[in-house]
């Protein structure tokens, strides 16, 4: 069963391209963003935000995030999302290659502008932030059961 889940999970992160942020500024108001994504591992995500972005702050003061990751076409009740925590960051210039290699890879296989190192660093607009999941989890059988599953890098 395990294995399953895990299979599912993985296939839900790799069928889809957008997961949502859910973020909360210092004295925790919270704020939820759509962002683009890509990952190598299921474990690492990794987007392209403007530091000014409201996320973007939130994470600033509060690294400490929640993601869901599901497909927003189905039919309703017929979605199956991934939950995690989560704890975000700006990469920082010293591990941009890796995390724009991945990035890369992402937006190539989606057709997409192949980001650079003089995107994502100062003066460019945006940075190239990831998130690193502590928990995966999965809810069961429509019962609203959550089933924690272990995604190996």
């Amino acid at each position: 069963m395990t294995d399953d889940n895990a299979a599912i999970a993985r296939a839900i992160i790799d069928a889809n391209r957008y997961m949502t942020l859910s973020t909360a500024d210092a004295s925790g108001l919270p704020w939820v963003s759509p962002v683009w994504f890509a990952t190598a591992d299921h474990r690492r995500f990794f987007w392209v935000s403007d530091p000014n972005a409201r996320h973007s702050r939130n994470l600033a003061a509060r690294p400490e995030l929640a993601i869901v990751i599901f497909d927003s076409t189905v039919v309703p009740g017929g979605a199956q999302p991934v939950y995690l925590s989560a704890v975000a960051e700006a990469v920082p210039d010293a591990e941009l290659d890796e995390g724009l290699g991945v990035y890369a890879r992402g937006s190539e296989a989606q057709g997409l502008r192949v980001w650079t190192r003089e995107d994502v660093t100062s003066p460019a607009r945006h940075r190239l932030y990831r998130a690193t999941a502590s928990e995966h989890f999965i809810l069961r059988d429509d019962r609203d059961e959550r089933v924690t599953v272990t995604l190996s890098p």
